[in-house]
């Protein structure tokens, strides 16, 4: 699942294990101060009626800095995902050295992000916000943890041998050499930067290095190529990928699920629904997608509810004597399913960036999640065997304790839905309550969550959400390259054309197919912040309503996301499952294909997703 151009930094005490464990606490700290500031604006709002003007510019500010220190300590850790389907297959020697290069171009990448950040906050030194706050306090700790960011990445590089080092160096510098001297001797040879970005784009994805520095440095390829831009649009546009209120909720429902571990929540949940289903036919598979339909509409973050449900019930599989591999795969095709279910990340990411109310979105994919849980419950119920070691399956223990925990998590769900929906509160503002649920209930209620367990919440929280909004805020830059080159405005003309002479089913199955060899090849957000601005527009042009059309993109997505070879969710399952891949892949493409076919019913009965927003007034 990650790249090989990074390695872990293991656990030694030297200066560099100093630094990550600095970037961890600066992240965390970030974070919990974004949290208190969020709560105290809702806070003051609601009971005071005194809004607090400079609550969003800071909340926003502290989310950027907390990102990219988030992003260091991903990096440091080699959390970063990559495609390395390809790289796998290379022989030793060819690997290493590819490795070694991926290693390089990371440390370049975000020496330039830190150089590029670090001087536009020089540059906007006495301006200011909105609300009269220093502007520099956006992009100074972005640089810092872009710097951090740099010496872990030089770190990991070093300890390449020097040889593969040298020669990594090397073909980089004869790259840039050549194309100084042809673009010097013979300029109007040049082909358009377009075609270096994308080139760039593609073998350094081929090539395994991690996905958000892909597509950064895709971006960097066409700045430096046009030569007519500044480098610290680069940075700018980075920031402005996740300056945004809206995506304060990525972090907070991310930090939901890692606290619904540690207090105890998560086991409770699942115990109680292996009791109430785990003996009937197939149970254990319906158990693993229901589990997966409560944790989704909890914690937002697909891994982190694969990485909850997988770690008790994939053990609960073995113990059954059932096919680990198959466990596996259903529970991957269980997180496309709920990849629509709120507070789902990709529904928020995807709100952001097609400008779509949230609040609908969530309520747009209701229904077609009921439909695709339904369909995998069915089939599991269908061909699924009585479990034959039914204490393996169904635990021990005090049903009023799981009832109590489930009562408690479901909590979660309710005030989540309750907030946005009375008004108290945003979608962004909900997820920060439902932290403050998730420590204060969860902890008086099973007093298993200790200061200890809590400050490693956070900094898992800062770091995944960091790795998430580096790939939102590098795709951020892409897209702005991309709409240099106008490049949404021929896809729309060339989409708006086929569907005018083929028909509307045209546009929404290339749609679908977009979506889904994109998702394979990016992460899921990068997919839906590159493309979703691209095709909304048209589809808006041809009459498809916005929220049924961004709920038909989002599970396109995590089919494409979960589909193998190249599927970065899957590889992740796997892990989390420890089963080889080869051993998901026949039923992983069994379970994505029922999930394909409920998709083509969403797409074209529009009913299924718009319904329930219409009944709501969204």
């Amino acid at each position: 699942m990650h790249a090989p151009a990074t390695s872990a930094l293991g656990t030694g005490r030297g200066p560099v294990a100093h630094l990550l464990a600095c970037s961890d606490a600066v992240a965390a700290f970030l974070l919990a101060a974004d949290l208190v500031v969020v709560i105290g604006s809702v806070l003051a709002r609601s009971l005071f009626g005194a809004p607090v003007e400079w609550s969003d510019d800071v909340a926003r500010g502290l989310m950027v800095g907390s990102s990219f220190f988030g992003a260091a300590s991903a990096v440091a850790r080699a959390e970063n995902p990559g495609v390395t389907f390809f790289a796998d297959r290379l022989g030793p020697a060819a690997r290493r050295r590819l490795d070694a290069l991926g290693a390089v171009l990371v440390a370049v990448i975000s020496a330039i992000v830190s150089y590029n950040a670090l001087r536009l906050g020089w540059l906007t030194a006495g301006q200011t916000t909105g609300s009269g706050l220093p502007l520099e306090w956006t992009f100074l700790p972005m640089g810092g943890g872009a710097l951090l960011m740099t010496v872990f990445a030089l770190d990991i590089a070093l300890r390449r041998p020097r040889r593969d080092l040298a020669e990594a160096a090397g073909l980089l510098a004869l790259a840039a050499g050549g194309f100084l001297g042809i673009a010097a001797l013979a300029p109007e040879s040049l082909p358009d930067p377009g075609w270096f970005m994308g080139i760039g784009f593609v073998v350094a994805l081929v090539g395994g290095l991690p996905i958000g520095f892909s597509i950064a440095l895709a971006a960097l390829i066409y700045i430096w190529v046009d030569g007519n831009l500044p480098g610290v649009i680069f940075a700018q546009q980075m920031a402005r990928g996740i300056d945004n209120f809206v995506l304060l909720a990525i972090p907070f429902f991310i930090l939901v699920g890692y606290l619904m571990e540690a207090n105890g929540m998560s086991v409770r949940l699942i115990e109680l629904l292996q009791r109430l289903v785990g003996r009937m036919r197939g149970g254990l598979n319906v158990v693993m997608v229901l589990s997966m339909v409560l944790f989704s509409g909890i914690s937002g973050s697909k891994m982190a509810d694969v990485a909850a449900v997988g770690s008790v019930l994939i053990p609960a599989a073995r113990r059954s004597r059932q096919d680990p591999g198959q466990a596996v795969a259903l529970l991957a095709a269980s997180a496309v399913m709920a990849e629509t279910i709120p507070p789902c990340i990709n529904l928020i990411i995807l709100g952001f960036v097609a400008n779509l109310s949230i609040g609908g979105l969530f309520m747009a994919g209701l229904i077609p999640s009921a439909l695709m849980a339904a369909a995998l419950i069915g089939v599991s119920v269908l061909f699924g065997t009585k479990a034959a070691l039914a204490a393996e399956i169904v635990p021990d223990g005090s049903l009023r304790r799981m009832w109590i925990g489930a009562i408690v998590s479901l909590g979660l769900i309710a005030m989540i839905f309750i907030g946005f929906k009375s008004g108290f509160a945003t979608a962004t503002e909900s997820s920060a309550f439902a932290v403050l649920y998730a420590i204060v209930v969860g902890a008086a209620v099973f007093g298993e969550l200790s200061w200890r367990a809590l400050a490693r919440s956070f900094v898992h929280a800062a770091t995944r959400s960091g790795l998430v909004l580096f790939i939102v805020a590098a795709a951020q830059a892409l897209a702005f390259v991309l709409t240099l080159q106008q490049v949404p405005h021929a896809l729309g003309d060339l989409m708006v054309g086929l569907s005018q002479s083929s028909g509307t089913w045209l546009f929404m199955l290339l749609s679908i197919a977009i979506l889904i060899v994109m998702g394979s090849v990016l992460e899921g957000a990068a997919a839906l912040i590159i493309f979703g601005p691209l095709l909304m527009p048209v589809a808006g042009q041809l009459g498809i309503d916005p929220l049924h059309f961004g709920v038909v993109l989002v599970i396109a997505m995590g089919i494409g996301l979960f589909a193998p070879p190249l599927g970065l969710g899957l590889y992740g399952a796997c892990l989390i499952g420890h089963v080889p891949i080869e051993r998901t892949v026949r039923p992983i493409l069994g379970y994505l294909g029922l999930i394909f076919a409920c998709l083509l019913l969403i797409a074209f009965v529009p009913v299924l997703s718009t319904g329930l927003p219409r009944l709501l007034g969204y």
